[in-house]
C-alpha cells in the first residue's frame, strides 16, 4: 500500500471526503465537516515522527494493533482509539483495505442521527445543503475575524 493507492481506497468508500489539513496532512472524512462529518483516517504526507498514517481503530482492536511492531497510539487521538503506523510495510495490502474500511465504518456508526440522514438525502439535495452550510460558516467565520480586527484597532 503506498498514499495514492490507500486515498484511492478511501475515496471509493461511502460518503468520504478529502481535506487537507495541519501542514501536508490528508484528512478523510465520512460526511462532510462542513455538515458535521466526523474523520477517521489522516495521512501524514510528511511522515516524520508520527508515521505514514493514523486511524480510527475502535476499542476492540486498539489494544491489539499497539501491540504490533510499527503501530503506536496516534498522539493525540488516542484517547479515542486512533493507532499511527509508521510505515506501510507494516500491513499488507488486504489487511490496510480491511482496517481503514472497519474505521469508516465505525466512524460512520457513530455520527449523529442528524448527519446521517443528511448522508441519506438524494445525492443533488445533499450537496446543495453542504454548500449552503459552507457558505454560512464561511461568513461566519469572516464575522468573528472582523470583530477581532476591531477589538485589536
Amino acid at each position: 500500500m503506498d498514499v495514492e493507492r490507500a486515498r484511492a481506497f478511501l475515496l471509493g468508500l461511502p460518503h468520504v471526503v478529502e481535506t487537507m489539513q495541519w501542514g501536508d496532512n490528508l484528512v478523510f472524512w465520512v460526511g462532510d465537516k462542513a455538515i458535521g462529518g466526523k474523520m477517521f483516517c489522516l495521512m501524514n504526507l510528511d511522515a516524520g515522527e508520527h508515521g505514514v498514517v493514523s486511524y480510527s481503530a475502535g476499542p476492540e482492536r486498539f489494544a491489539e494493533l499497539v501491540e504490533r511492531e510499527g503501530m503506536v497510539p496516534a498522539p493525540y487521538m488516542a484517547r479515542i482509539h486512533w493507532v499511527a503506523v509508521d510505515a506501510w510495510v507494516v500491513l499488507r495490502n488486504t489487511e490496510w483495505e480491511s482496517e481503514l474500511r472497519a474505521a469508516h465504518a465505525i466512524t460512520l456508526a457513530k455520527l449523529p442521527k442528524g448527519v446521517r440522514e443528511v448522508l441519506a438525502m438524494p445525492e443533488r439535495a445533499r450537496g446543495k445543503l453542504i454548500a449552503e452550510r459552507r457558505r454560512l460558516l464561511a461568513r461566519r467565520a469572516e464575522e468573528k475575524a472582523a470583530a477581532r480586527g476591531k477589538r485589536h484597532a
